[in-house]
């Protein structure tokens, strides 16, 4: 099984912060976890809220741990608030199922981690993220 390294962690962080700044966007937050949930790198830019740490953990958290990014969860959470506020139930309320959580694939299509963004609109934070994860040569699904 693939695993996503630190060095290509901090390249997707280093990628999508400078996406954000090309888009004007609000100060992001960036974490990277690996395919088991665990945090792998983190970055908060200056003026970025304090909490965001959190935000951005509860987005790629939800997408790693169902297998789903956060425009999936979303759109599940819409047909069926039950389903996700269980999820929420089973992670104590770790997951944030909206945009700016995205799923990180290797070459063959296996899940290695999920990107979580946080910090200007969730469409934009997606964008961000997606810039990022595609500039270091993976692939995301958001």
């Amino acid at each position: 099984m693939s695993e996503i390294s630190h060095r290509k962690a901090r390249s997707i962080i280093a990628k999508t912060l400078a996406k954000g700044r090309e888009m004007n966007l609000k100060p992001l937050s960036v974490v990277v976890l690996d395919a088991g949930g665990h945090v792998k790198a983190f970055e908060r830019e200056d003026g970025a809220a304090p909490g965001r740490f959190d935000i951005a953990r509860g987005k790629a958290f939800g997408a790693v741990m169902l297998g789903m990014g956060g425009q999936a969860q979303m759109a599940r959470a819409e047909q069926q608030a039950y389903f996700m506020a269980a999820v929420n139930g089973v992670y104590d309320g770790k997951v944030v199922p909206v945009p700016g959580g995205i799923l990180v694939l290797d070459k063959k299509d296996a899940v290695i981690g999920a990107v979580g963004v946080t910090g200007d609109s969730s469409d934009n934070d997606q964008l961000a993220g997606m810039a990022g994860i595609e500039a270091a040569g993976l692939t995301g699904q958001p």
